[in-house]
Parts: C-alpha cells; structure tokens; sequence
C-alpha cells in the first residue's frame, strides 16, 4: 500500500522528460541486433547498386541509380584553343572578337611578348602601360569602343587574358582577375584633359599594333619610353598654321555656298580672328563654353557689316555660314553618336552633352550679333538663297579645300592630308549628284556621302592598321549644315520661332545623318575584311550579339 501512494504522488519537472514514455503505453523492445539510426540511414527494402571494384568513387561521383543525361563538359575534349595574334585580319576586328566574348567562355591566351623570367611580367605594370595608352587615345576624341579594343590588345599580348577594360567619358579602368578563386586587381585612370592631335592619336595606334605583332619584340620598358616620347613630341603644325588653316576653312566654306573672292576674304578674315580671340580665352583659363561664344562673334559681325555696306552681288549670309564651318563640333557630334550606336550609352550622353553645349554658345555669340544687326536694319533676308548649283568644279575644288585645313586643324600627319582631301572631294560629289542631279532628299543625301566617307575611312585605317578618324572627320566637312543653322538663328533673331525651329531641326537632322552614316560606313566595311580565326583553322567565335531591346 505504501508503495502504491508513493506511485500516486506527482512527481518533480526534473523527473519528467520530452523522451519519457506516456504512463499505461507499453513500449515494443526491439532486437538487440539493431543499432541507433540517424537520417542519413538507408530505409529498409531500398536496394543500393554497388560500384565495381575497379572504380573508385568521390564526392562529385553521381550515384549508380543516377540515369539523367550528363551535361557538356566545361572544358572541350581537345583543350582549349590557343588564340595566336598573327595577320590574318586587323588587330581591331580580332580584339572585339575576343572582347565580346564572356570571359569564362574567352579562349586562352597565347602572348606575342615573350619574357625571359618564367612569371612574366608585372600585373600592375601591365594595367597602368593600359590605362596609360587608353588615356590617349581617349583624350584624342577615340570611340569608346575603339579604347576598349586598345587596351585589351595591349594586356592580351603581355598575356592577362582576363580583363575587363571599361571606358566612360572622362573615367577609364581596367580589372585583372588571375583566376576565379584569386582576388581581382582592379586600376583606374581619370581623363581631365582633351585635345585635337591626330598625329599623336597615330602614333599611339601604331605602338599597339607593335605590341600586339608577333614580329616585333617589345619590352614593358621599350613600351614606356615610346609612350613618353609620344607625350613629349610636339604638334606638327605651329600655331600660325592652325590660324590660317581656320581662315581657309571658313573662305572655303563661303564659297562652297555660293559666296565670291570677297566673301572668301572676309570670311577667312573672321574666322581668322575669332581663332586668336578663342586662344586667348584659353589662355586666361576660360572654359570652352565662352571660348566657342567668342569664336563666333567676329564671323556674325563680319557679315553684318557686309550687309551694311550694301555691297552689290555680296552675300552676307555666306560670310557667316562659313564662320560657323569652322565652328561646328563635327567631331565630337561623330564619336558620340558612335558610341552610342556602339552601346556606350553613357560615354554617348556625355558626349552629345559636351556637342549641345557648345552648339549653344555658338547660339549665343551669333544671336547676339545677329541682334544687333536686325536692329540697325542690316538687311539680313533670309529668303535669299546662298546655294549655287552652276559652278560645281569651284564647289569640289572648295570642299577639298574645306578638307584640307580641316586635316590640318586636326594635327593630321603629313602623309594622310592628301587621302582625306580626296575623300572630302567625293563625298561633296556623291552629295551634289544625289541631292540636285538626282532630287534627292539632302538628308538621305548627306546620310549616304557620309556612309562612303566612313567606308573609304575604315578601309584606309584597317590597310594602315591605324584609327579611322584622321581619315573620316575631315572628310565630313563639307557636309557639315552650316547654312541650316544660320537660317535658323537668324530667323529666331526676327523673332520667327517657327521657321527658325524648322531650320534648326533640319540641320540636326542633316548632322545625325552624318553620324550615322559615317557609322554605317564603318559596319559595312568590315565584310570585306577576314574574320578573325583561331589556332587549327577553326573560325573563332563571332561578335557577342549586342542588346536587342529586352
């Protein structure tokens, strides 16, 4: 009895457990054979298939049981493809090849720079030899692609096969990743000065083409001392040159649309002297904005003052569609709209940025001597026609001189000024057959003169293996809208905003027909070049599709 109470008396939480059976539940003893299980343990009546003998298996060893279809193997059967830079296509075409191709996908590298250590050379002295090479060519109006291409022909030749160069408008960088378990090594260089030099930009094109042959031997050392001495050449042209050339173009300009030999002094006269007012605002620390407003003032109130003296069969309005020839951004307008067509989006706004601020300080130094001339009653009528359809060999001999002082503004080498004289003279050509012979739209006119300019530009540059702009940009200058932006600021000067708009539209039109003509032309040459291969004859992989809008 005394134990059957002891029973009945409730007991501690120290005597009660999660695991302790329910009072008056019989719990089944099983065999002494079996052993504690755990969740990994086989359930009972699952037949497991054993490896034979002479397999041994691993962690990465799928299961007998495991009959679902293996996937490709990462690596191909016979290795990968050793990429050898050799001539057989532009150094620029096999770059972008390579370039475009995900870097876990890219093939290895095969370096044209032999060494004689067995590491090779510095990782970081290879990045900032890069970053060094893309800041001048960036700095000299260079696509963004284009630099892109640059810098990795010059890191995949010292064999550091993954990079990731990337290139915006004043920012450029370059990230090195040994292999996918080391940390990246990652250097950037910023772009904080620009200027036109395209002797310089061709020199820096041929140092790459050198390190990327298999021909020529050139050290990390050798590499930097042709870049200083690069830095430390002098423009080929002094600055009376450039003046005179600025003179010419815009004279040229004048008589490109109709003007005389008065016209052509006067407007070489203006031009002249907005030059040496512009050079000296750059003196004096100004920033480009007011150096384009001063530039062109003195052209506006040439042609005022033309106007004034009512001098008989004088064009006015040549004077100063000629000045703003020689004003207009061409070339930045050019670069940006490629890189945008390119998928640069960011490098591209900048640079359509830069190209619309200085479009409006050429607004405003016009507008403010147009003004003044509307006020005095100067007889500015912008009725009158400046184009001159009865006198076309004067026209082609003016726009190859159009080119000409455009080629020796841009600091062109001596050796291409006379290829893109040529190339100016056809495109005003193809330009006058199509838009008065033919009726033509000037749009769709223009658009196509620009599309031959950039296929003769790239043809020339690939055959010299060399940029494309010294032979493109100049080129372009007598399809530069000119007279459309004059008509237009003259009409908002009469305070006629409609007719003004207008023409302001129809000259943005005309100049992003230029653009992205001269880009086409560029695509389009490219089928007549061999595509780049890989070692084995194989063809090596295309061109990554770009963005496709979704």
């Amino acid at each position: 009895m005394a134990e059957a109470e002891e029973d009945r008396k409730p007991q501690s939480d120290e005597a009660h457990s999660a695991f302790a059976p329910v009072g008056g539940v019989g719990q089944a003893t099983g065999p002494e054979e079996d052993h504690p299980s755990s969740e990994f343990t086989i359930p009972t009546g699952l037949r497991i298939p054993q490896l034979p003998e002479d397999k041994e298996s691993s962690a990465f060893t799928p299961p007998p049981a495991y009959d679902a279809q293996q996937p490709p193997a990462f690596t191909p059967p016979g290795g990968i493809p050793v990429v050898r830079l050799v001539k057989e296509a532009p150094w620029q075409d096999r770059m972008r090849t390579i370039l475009r191709t995900p870097v876990a996908e890219r093939p290895a590298p095969e370096p044209t720079q032999r060494h004689e250590e067995d590491e090779g050379p510095a990782v970081p002295r290879v990045l900032d030899l890069t970053l060094r090479i893309g800041e001048l060519l960036l700095a000299g109006g260079e696509g963004a692609e284009d630099v892109e291409a640059a810098m990795f022909a010059v890191t995949h030749s010292y064999g550091l096969d993954r990079c990731e160069p990337n290139v915006t408008f004043t920012l450029i960088a370059i990230s090195y990743q040994p292999s996918l378990v080391d940390d990246p090594v990652t250097a950037s260089r910023t772009v904080r000065r620009r200027g036109t030099d395209y002797t310089r930009l061709s020199a820096v094109y041929r140092l790459v083409d050198d390190i990327s042959s298999e021909d020529v031997d050139i050290s990390l050392e050798e590499a930097y001392r042709r870049l200083a001495e690069l830095r430390r050449n002098r423009h080929p042209y002094p600055g009376w040159a450039l003046t005179g050339a600025a003179g010419l173009l815009a004279g040229s300009a004048a008589v490109l649309v109709g003007g005389d030999v008065l016209v052509f002094v006067a407007a070489a006269l203006g031009a002249m002297l907005g030059d040496r007012l512009a050079w000296l605002c750059a003196g004096r620390g100004l920033p480009e904005f007011y150096q384009f407003v001063v530039a062109a003032m003195p052209p506006a109130a040439m042609g005022v003052a033309i106007s004034l003296l009512d001098l008989p069969d004088v064009k006015a309005s040549a004077v100063i569609t000629g000045g703003l020839f020689a004003l207009i951004p061409g070339r930045a307008l050019v670069a940006g709209v490629q890189d945008g067509l390119t998928g640069y989006y960011i490098t591209a706004a900048a640079r359509l940025l830069e190209v619309g601020y200085l479009i409006v300080g050429i607004v405003c130094g016009v507008l403010m001597v147009l003004y003044l001339g509307v006020t005095l009653d100067a007889g500015l009528n912008p009725e009158t026609s400046i184009h001159s359809s009865d006198r076309p060999w004067i026209q082609i001999l003016a726009s190859m001189s159009l080119s000409l002082a455009f080629a020796i503004l841009l600091q062109q080498e001596r050796s291409t000024v006379l290829l893109v004289t040529l190339n100016g003279g056809v495109a005003w050509v193809v330009f006058g057959a199509l838009a008065r012979a033919g009726g033509i739209s000037p749009v769709a006119a223009t658009a196509v003169a620009a599309g031959l300019v950039g296929l003769f530009g790239q043809l020339l540059s690939r055959y010299r293996f060399a940029s494309a702009l010294p032979y493109v940009t100049a080129a372009i200058g007598p399809l530069l809208p000119g007279s459309a932006t004059y008509f237009g600021l003259l009409e908002i000067a009469r305070n006629n905003l409609n007719p003004g708009l207008a023409s302001l539209s129809k000259a943005a039109a005309l100049a992003l027909a230029i653009a992205i003509g001269v880009n086409l032309g560029g695509e389009l040459s490219r089928l007549f070049l061999k595509a780049p291969r890989v070692a084995g004859g194989q063809k090596g992989r295309r061109a990554a599709k770009r963005t496709r809008g979704f």
